[in-house]
This record gives C-alpha cells, sequence and structure tokens, in this order.
C-alpha cells in the first residue's frame, strides 16, 4: 500500500515537473541527437577558439569566454534539466528557460558576495552605455492639480505598458478576479508605504487610482480572463500534421504549436480546501509583491534607466518563470498527492530572495533610511486585508447556501481541482459543454507533439 501511494505521489509531481508529450508523430523533432548537438558544439568551439584574434583586448577574452561558458550550460540544460509542466512549442523550449532561470540564480548568488563598486563594473562591463548614468527617473506627484490631455497621455509609458501586459499575463495564469484584484490594491498601497525609500513611487491621485489601478491593472486583468475564458471554452482535437492535405493546414498546424495543447477550469478555492489554502494563496501574493518590488530596488540601487535593455531582459527571464512556476505551485498547494515543490517553482523563490538580498546588501544608502515603522505597517496592512479577503471568499466556497446547486464529486473532472494550464480536456462538466455550445467555439484541429 506504502509503496503504490508513492508511486501515485510520484507520478504526480512527474507531471509537473517532467511532462511527457502524449501522441508523437513527428518523431525526429522528439528523437534524441546528442551526439549530433556534441558535435556542433565542438566544431563551433574549435572554430571561434582558434580563428578568432585573442590580442584584440582582455574584455574581449572575458566576453568571448563567458558566452561561449553560458552556450555550454544551455546545452547541458537542453540535456539533463526537467521539461517542467508545459511541452508546448517544445520541451526543449523549457529547459532552456529553466537554464537560464539558473544562470540567473548564480548570478545573484555571485554578486552577493561582491562590494557595491564590483558589481557596477560588472555592470559597465556588460552595458557600457550605463557608465554615468545618475540621471533620477522623472517625477510624477509634481502639480496634481493640473490634469490635461497631454499629461495624462504623456504618463503612458514604458513602464505602463509593462504594468498593462504584465497585469494580463498575471490574469491568464491566475485566472481569479479576486485573487488578481487583491494583488492590484495590495501593490498601490506598497507603493505608498515605500515612498520615503523609492521617491518614484510617489505619484498623483488620478495616477493611482485611475491610470493604474482601473486602465492599466484593470483593463490588463480584463483581457487576460477574457483571453483565458476564450480559450477554456474552445474545443480542443488534436489531428497529425501528416494527416493535413493542404499547404495552408500545414502551416496552420505549424503556428499553433505555439498555443496552449489544452485548457482547463482553475478552482484556487473549492468545497473541500481548508484554511491552509487560505494561508498558501496569500503566500504568493506576498511573494508576487516581493517580486515586483525587486524590480524597483535593483533599478534604483544599480542605477539603470527602467527602459533599459538590462531592465527588459530581467523582465523577460522572470515572465517565462513565472507561467511553469504557478502552475507548478498550483498543483503543490491543491493535489493531496503532490508531495514535493517543482524544481522552478524553488529557483523561481530563490531567485526572488537572491535579488531581495541584493538590494538590502549593495543598498544600504538607502535602506538607511528606512522608516521601520512603514514596513511594518505595511506588512501588517497586507496580511490583514488580503487574509480577511480570502477567509471570505473561503468561507463561502466551503459554506454555500445553496448546496443544491453546488456539483457533485461525479460531475467534476480531476482537473478542475488540480490543473491551471494545459493537459487533457477529455473530460469537462456538463456546464462547460453548455457554456462551449452557447458560445459557438470553433474545433482546432492539430496535433499534441
Amino acid at each position: 500500500m506504502i509503496s503504490n501511494r508513492r508511486q501515485a505521489e510520484k507520478e504526480h509531481f512527474t507531471n509537473v515537473d517532467e511532462h511527457e508529450v502524449e501522441n508523437i508523430t513527428l518523431d525526429f523533432f522528439y528523437t534524441p541527437h546528442t551526439l549530433t548537438l556534441l558535435g556542433v558544439a565542438i566544431a563551433a568551439t574549435v572554430y571561434f577558439a582558434f580563428t578568432r584574434d585573442d590580442e584584440v583586448s582582455q574584455a574581449h577574452n572575458l566576453s568571448t569566454g563567458m558566452w561561449c561558458m553560458m552556450a555550454f550550460f544551455l546545452i547541458i540544460s537542453l540535456l539533463t534539466f526537467p521539461n517542467g509542466p508545459f511541452t508546448r512549442p517544445h520541451p526543449a523550449l523549457w529547459r532552456i528557460i529553466f537554464g537560464i532561470s539558473v544562470l540567473y540564480m548564480l548570478l545573484l548568488v555571485f554578486t552577493l558576495f561582491q562590494t557595491y563598486d564590483d558589481v557596477r563594473k560588472m555592470f559597465f562591463f556588460a552595458f557600457p552605455d550605463l557608465e554615468g548614468y545618475t540621471t533620477p527617473d522623472k517625477e510624477y506627484a509634481v502639480n496634481c492639480s493640473s490634469i490635461t490631455f497631454n499629461r495624462v497621455w504623456g504618463s503612458f509609458d514604458w513602464y505602463a505598458l509593462c504594468h498593462f501586459g504584465g497585469w494580463a499575463i498575471k490574469a491568464m495564469l491566475m485566472r481569479h478576479y479576486g485573487i488578481l484584484w487583491m494583488i492590484s490594491i495590495m501593490w498601490e498601497l506598497t507603493e505608498a508605504h515605500f515612498i520615503h525609500i523609492l521617491p518614484n513611487f510617489a505619484e498623483c491621485w488620478w495616477d493611482s487610482l485611475l491610470l493604474d489601478v482601473l486602465v492599466c491593472n484593470g483593463l490588463g486583468i480584463y483581457v487576460g480572463m477574457k483571453i483565458a475564458d476564450l480559450l477554456e471554452i474552445r474545443n480542443y482535437h488534436w489531428d497529425s500534421i501528416k494527416d493535413i492535405k493542404t499547404t495552408s493546414g500545414k502551416i496552420k498546424r505549424a503556428v499553433l504549436q505555439f498555443t496552449p495543447a489544452s485548457w482547463t477550469h482553475v478552482r484556487w478555492l473549492d468545497p473541500e480546501s481548508s484554511f491552509m489554502r487560505v494561508i498558501a494563496i496569500f503566500l504568493m501574493m506576498f511573494i508576487t509583491q516581493m517580486a515586483e518590488l525587486n524590480t524597483f530596488f535593483l533599478k534604483y540601487i544599480f542605477l539603470f534607466p527602467i527602459d533599459h535593455i538590462v531592465g527588459q531582459i530581467r523582465i523577460l527571464i522572470i515572465i517565462t518563470m513565472v507561467a511553469p512556476t504557478i502552475r507548478q505551485y498550483y498543483t503543490f498547494v491543491t493535489d493531496p498527492m503532490c508531495k514535493r515543490v517543482g524544481t522552478q517553482l524553488w529557483v523561481f523563490t530563490a531567485v526572488t530572495v537572491l535579488e531581495f538580498m541584493n538590494s538590502l546588501k549593495h543598498g544600504s544608502h538607502i535602506f538607511s533610511q528606512t522608516i521601520v515603522a512603514n514596513v511594518v505597517l505595511w506588512f501588517l496592512v497586507q496580511m490583514g486585508m488580503v487574509l480577511t479577503c480570502l477567509y471570505i471568499m473561503w468561507y463561502f466556497t466551503t459554506h454555500p447556501k445553496d448546496k443544491a446547486s453546488n456539483r457533485t464529486d461525479s460531475e467534476c473532472s480531476e482537473s478542475d481541482y488540480l490543473y491551471p494550464t494545459p493537459i487533457s480536456m477529455n473530460t469537462r462538466s456538463a456546464s462547460r459543454k453548455r457554456k462551449a455550445t452557447k458560445h459557438g467555439s470553433s474545433v482546432a484541429r492539430y496535433i499534441q507533439d
């Protein structure tokens, strides 16, 4: 009995950490080519090592060596690292993403043991245009009583675009209006409590409430949830690309390889969940706040513009890490048979903590101005408001007024409770089928390979 349970737990963990591709028909793309890859890697290394001029400069030699080292590390990632919970468009992509996240984590560990000046020199080595940059960020809380169209339009900068896109992605991943709106409101309170450390958090009331909460955050949440709804009501049917006769059909199939294999309903809170589920969701929301705070801490401490390539690279790394992280966290929280956290979740948590540790160590000149009462109040407000709202949602979920209207266990698919992202869609509740029929959903015909 114990061995059977352990085998079941292993299978549940494997589903989110080493998800296998089903129904493979194009064997070439899923057959190991390890010797070929090794030969190409060695040939490329020999070519660049013996044909380039080593006497150009020491900086150029260091740069080339590091790029080659990272390339070999990503090759090893491609060969050995787990797929994670996703297989589209190809498991190799998610292995490389995991390898990049590990590289970033190791870089944060390295910088943690350097001085502030040495870390700045590393920035200058990789991005020479940052040397001498001391221009402060533009101030937002200036002449707040003057509200003009040009001024409002001028507020839609790179940060506003990232705001909208970030919330659309969060909505597609979390798929819960209550949780998303709580995170949105809590972030505005976070900005208010950290103004004494990050002056550019100071905003006019109309900028904070109207542009941020309602336009950027609210519109992003709405768009993301609508996209998730459309993907959820769609009927998925997979056909092999070899069975498609037309050229246009094959091209469409190739493009659709970059879409999810399937989409299922998400239930962060279900009638069987305990109060510990509320604590788990609170921890997710708190880590989310810390990851976003790190964006501004790192920019303000190491002095680079928010639209600089170094900031964009970091945001891209975090975004690609978040998708499998939330999937793995959701399964760990909701699936009683999953006893271990996924590898990408582990790395993402470590990255968030290491970024904050780097900020604390190298930003001591900034954190020395910290008003402890503000930070303590921020944490208490976060914990109190979030736990209260989550408890209310949990209570009404676990104590419905009309129990006769609740679905029975036989009417619920396992995926309703366990999986927030693409898995099998063979089982749907009757209400979902009626909803799909009502909206006249189309049938996507392509293969999961």
